[in-house]
């Protein structure tokens, strides 16, 4: 029974020999081999000599590359005497997707808290100077031609600029005050026919969408994973010609949805930021687009990760 229960728990548990070594590493249950298996680790190795270098009684929060990017978690080490042969024992919990969980809300919590603060600012000023602007034409008889033209000039700029602000600012508002998700059964079949139907006249051609089995079905807000992919394919779509969005079931039975493109893909020194709000790598860009989908996937139990791609491009895997 207590084996039966080590095989089946949720933490990742490994033997370390006494005499540490890369071969010194063993997993001893469904979750470490499970993180070792192809999709997982890209480099079992080095997470062994990671989880060999751990001092003993110690907690550790570690990271280690993934085929869906970065991962971190916690690690203890234990140290025990079996059958007179001193060993450890690593005990590995990710919290990638609770970490996410956490930063998300702050990032949401903070993003209400400035956006509330600088509306309340803005609002007045661009009223006031609209109000101003109607005064001047009524007294412009009362001033000089160049004082009323300066002023007007002035003026104009205000009430111009302050509008554009508070358009800029109501576009973060959307980062917290998405909807609660309402999950149904999705076929995901009929979501990428309508997304391949609502793209097509932008992509011509160029985006392929697949699906295996056609019967592969999840449990989400249709109308938000619909936004989520939508904003992944418009950056694509920015940055190369053409596009592929699959779904399939991945190890352990959870779904797998990987939106892939041939454009120059994302800086390996920008990887970890790119789905922070504020943080745009264009000229113009608000970094409203990638928070958006984290956001989305995460309030629909899901993760999405900004995995190295194949060859060329950026690849962006959604998991639920």
């Amino acid at each position: 029974m207590l084996e039966a229960r080590l095989e089946h728990a949720p933490i990742a548990l490994f033997r370390i020999e006494h005499a540490a070594g890369v071969g010194a590493v063993a997993p001893l249950n469904a979750s470490a081999r499970r993180l070792l298996a192809p999709g997982r680790a890209i480099a079992p190795q080095e997470l062994h000599q990671l989880l060999a270098a751990q001092a003993v009684g110690q907690r550790q929060l570690v990271s280690f590359n993934t085929e869906r990017g970065a991962e971190r978690a916690m690690v203890a080490i234990s140290a025990l005497t079996v059958q007179g042969a001193a060993q450890r024992l690593a005990a590995l919990m990710p919290v990638e997707s609770e970490l996410e969980a956490e930063a998300l809300n702050a990032w949401r919590e903070l993003v209400q808290v400035l956006t509330h603060e600088i509306m309340n600012s803005l609002t007045p000023v661009a009223s006031l100077s609209r109000t101003a602007c109607g005064l001047l034409e009524e007294a412009q008889h009362d001033l000089p031609a160049d004082i009323h033209a300066d002023l007007n000039t002035a003026l104009d700029a205000i009430a111009r600029r302050a509008a554009s602000l508070v358009d800029f600012v109501g576009s973060y508002r959307s980062l917290s005050t998405v909807p609660q998700a309402q999950p149904q059964r999705v076929l995901l079949e009929a979501l990428f026919e309508r997304l391949a139907a609502l793209l097509e006249p932008q992509w011509q051609g160029r985006l392929a969408f697949s699906v295996e089995p056609a019967s592969l079905e999840v449990m989400v807000d249709p109308g938000q994973l619909e936004q989520a992919l939508i904003n992944l394919l418009k950056n694509a779509g920015e940055a190369g010609t053409q596009a592929q969005v699959s779904a399939r079931l991945s190890r352990g039975g959870r779904l797998r949805i990987e939106v892939s493109d041939n454009g120059p893909g994302v800086p390996e020194a920008l990887a970890a930021h790119i789905f922070t709000p504020f943080f745009s790598t264009k000229k113009q860009g608000r970094g409203i687009g990638l928070a958006m989908v984290r956001h989305l996937v995460h309030a629909n139990g899901g993760t999405v990760r900004y995995a190295r791609p194949v060859g060329a491009g950026a690849r962006f895997i959604l998991t639920f």
